[in-house]
């Protein structure tokens, strides 16, 4: 074999002639389509068919049967409970959540990290602990208990029980997403502003929050699903008083152990219908995003 001439340079490689691998697992038709009917199938069992059973057993007495086992006196009681108690945490948590994400995304402070801790607490905590630990302090033998039943507050067995649980369940929702934008967003348009004159509200309200009002509402969304479906918790705390305390998953439950079938399926309905609106608005607003 001869020797190549001093300087000699070799062509480059056309794109025809640069090596492609032959086997890859995406190059292979058989195993895509494997791969998505596995998906295809185990979504449909795990998700499609438990729907499709809710609202089949909600309408097999026809819809006449259905629509007087929702406005059952205790069912819509329990989704006027439900829908007050997202009215009161979700506002709240929301409000925690800006404030969290603020103080903790544009300032440095001792404790910081703690606080980050102390926000993601509830994501590690059973919610049936939560309540427990809530009956422990505001119960009739708990911690306060005695006190408030001396000046005549009731907590416990009550909705501001329910309220207190709902919102300790759910405040990381919206700090946390705030936290993740916030974090990976600089300052620069905030540091504009204040440099023009522009006060800390107005800075927070004209430049900040929409910068981050896709991120807040997917955060509310969040929560607001969480409020409505939580069970644990509320069960400890609620005490299950039939048309008094009992929120929808609550009187789902009931429902159910009274083997009144066709109207546990019909309050089930509700809930997940909730879900498959918030199902949707999640993904409108990942698309915006």
């Amino acid at each position: 074999m001869s020797e190549l001439p001093a300087g000699f340079v070799p062509p480059a490689a056309t794109p025809s002639e640069r090596f492609v691998p032959s086997t890859r697992i995406g190059d292979r038709p058989l195993v895509k389509w494997m791969l998505i009917g596995l998906t295809a199938s185990i979504a449909s069992l795990l998700l499609l068919l438990p729907l499709a059973i809710i609202f089949s057993a909600a309408f097999a007495g026809g819809v006449e049967l259905y629509a007087s086992k929702v406005i059952e006196p205790d069912t819509l009681h329990a989704v006027w409970l439900t829908v007050l108690t997202a009215l009161v945490a979700v506002p709240v948590n929301t409000v925690f959540g800006i404030a969290a994400a603020w103080a903790i995304t544009r300032f440095q402070f001792s404790g910081r990290r703690f606080l980050i801790v102390l926000i993601e607490l509830p994501f590690s905590i059973s919610p049936i602990v939560a309540g427990v630990a809530y009956l422990f302090v505001f119960g009739t033998q708990g911690l306060v208990g005695p006190w408030l039943e001396e000046h005549g507050i009731r907590i416990m067995f009550a909705a501001p029980g329910i309220f207190l649980v709902s919102m300790f369940v759910t405040c990381p929702y919206v700090a946390r997403e705030l936290i993740t934008v916030m974090s990976s967003r600089d300052e620069t348009d905030e540091l504009a502003a204040v440099s023009l004159g522009a006060s800390g509200f107005q800075t927070f309200f004209r430049v900040t929050l929409p910068n981050m009002k896709l991120a807040l509402l997917y955060g509310v969304l969040l929560c607001n699903a969480r409020v409505m479906g939580e069970f644990g918790a509320v069960s400890i705390v609620s005490g299950s008083i039939r048309g008094r305390t009992n929120t929808l998953p609550l009187q789902i439950e009931l429902l159910f152990n009274d083997y009144n079938t066709v109207a546990a399926f019909a309050a089930a309905t509700l809930l997940t219908t909730l879900a498959l609106v918030t199902l949707v608005l999640k993904l409108i607003i990942e698309r915006r995003r």
